[in-house]
């Protein structure tokens, strides 16, 4: 018996899939030519999950990489071109999203007790969170006290997880990262946290947005567990020389 497809928010699917990507073959990939593409990323590569591939770059690159707007070029031609053009890339995030009826699920479950939004008057317990989080976990999850929205999960009066998130590159999605501390893991505190810090978003008007290095096998699967879905596969090319 076929899985019933996952349906994401229209949010989600004008913001990655501008209305002239068409389907094309398997291993094709879509051209976007973008002129508002900053400088340090002017070129993306995304791979849908059961949907289109597509490539985003600004005019200089499609010049360059001999590629024009809504026309199609497979994957092989691209990397060939991509390779001889001496481009590089950051390497891939997948990137999930709440899917459409998961939503009304995580607005309509229970805050769990321990379990809130945090404010400058948490300063004191983040800072100690901050002093015994891994290094390598505050670099990859870039959780911070001052950003948009941020919340955490407290274990016998200590913050044990803490997730906070900010409106990614002035749309209506919040980019979330999300850290447990060692020795509380295996609990379901992150998961719990996020779910709750989702819903508040949601609540606002925002989609939640949950990346992560396609290599990161524990924040994979939190993003399973917390009720996200892959939508897809993203890269994006590095700073300019």
């Amino acid at each position: 018996m076929a899985s019933t497809p996952v349906v994401f928010s229209s949010v989600v699917l004008e913001h990655w899939i501008p209305e002239l990507v068409g389907h094309r073959a398997e291993g094709e990939f879509q051209v976007v030519v973008d002129p508002s593409l900053e400088g340090d990323r002017s070129m993306t590569l995304l791979r849908v999950v059961n949907g289109p591939n597509v490539v985003t770059l600004t005019p200089a690159r499609a010049q360059q990489l001999s590629l024009s707007s809504t026309g199609s070029v497979s994957a092989e031609q691209l990397a060939d071109r991509i390779r001889g053009a001496g481009i590089t890339f950051n390497g891939p995030d997948y990137v999930y999203y709440l899917p459409a009826a998961e939503q009304g699920v995580v607005q309509a479950e229970p805050v769990p007790d321990g379990t809130r939004q945090l404010t400058t008057d948490d300063a004191e317990a983040f800072a100690r969170f901050a002093r015994e989080a891994p290094e390598a976990d505050l670099d990859d999850a870039f959780v911070e006290l001052d950003h948009w929205l941020v919340f955490g999960t407290f274990v016998d009066g200590r913050l044990a997880a803490a997730a906070s998130m900010y409106p990614w590159r002035d749309t209506p999605l919040a980019d979330l990262g999300v850290i447990t501390l060692p020795g509380y893991r295996g609990r379901g505190l992150g998961r719990v946290t996020v779910r709750a810090m989702s819903a508040r978003a949601i609540e606002m008007g925002y989609e939640p947005q949950y990346r992560c290095q396609i290599d990161n096998a524990p924040s994979v699967a939190l993003a399973r567990a917390a009720g996200f879905v892959q939508f897809g596969e993203w890269d994006v090319s590095g700073a300019e020389e």
